[in-house]
């Protein structure tokens, strides 16, 4: 069975440090896949969209989308996440290993995952639900900038930690997913 993830409720959250606290975030999810039967042998493909960044301030923004900053978005609009095979059985906590790509780098990483459930929205819809947390150093991904702090250290952290909360709904092709995701919407708002 293939499943598309509803962009409109599913985020990937970021915290990272700035000098000794830290900076919390949202990169919207553009669109994914989950297919299979079960979680066990699921396969998962999730495209983010680095121009959607949001800390909170709109400076930070912008500088972290800038060639200078961190993501250059112009050149590297998308994140992009590929499984290649789940580890474990027990929905409640079982490993996603895969490729992530980032700012033009593909390293693999591995996401500590939970099965949420499965249920239907008030509009009918069938739906399930997961939650993902990693960690990754994103100098391994090119992205260096960062400035020395008089005091010693340095002004951003170099571990960033994700989570991502997904739904998704049933659908085979692309076209079908955006009809019934939008639909959702409409219902939504409408209510």
């Amino acid at each position: 069975m293939k499943w598309a993830i509803d962009p409109n409720h599913s985020v990937a959250q970021f915290t990272i440090r700035h000098m000794m606290a830290k900076v919390r975030g949202t990169i919207s999810i553009k669109d994914g896949w989950l297919e299979g039967e079960d979680h066990a042998t699921a396969k998962v493909d999730v495209t983010l969209d680095p121009a959607t960044i949001n800390t909170g301030v709109a400076i930070r923004d912008n500088h972290l989308r800038s060639a200078d900053g961190f993501f250059d978005v112009a050149n590297y609009p998308t994140i992009t996440f590929t499984s290649k095979k789940i580890v474990g059985t027990d929905p409640a906590g079982f490993k996603v290993v895969g490729d992530l790509t980032m700012h033009g780098v593909t390293k693999e990483v591995t996401l500590d995952a939970a099965f949420g459930g499965e249920g239907k929205d008030p509009w009918g819809n069938r739906r399930v639900s997961f939650s993902a947390e990693t960690r990754v150093n994103r100098k391994d991904f090119g992205l260096t900038w960062n400035q020395a702090l008089e005091t010693g250290g340095w002004l951003v952290g170099d571990e960033v930690r994700v989570d991502l909360e997904v739904e998704a709904i049933p659908a085979q092709k692309p076209a079908e997913a955006t009809e019934k995701l939008e639909a959702a919407a409409r219902a939504e708002s409408a209510a």
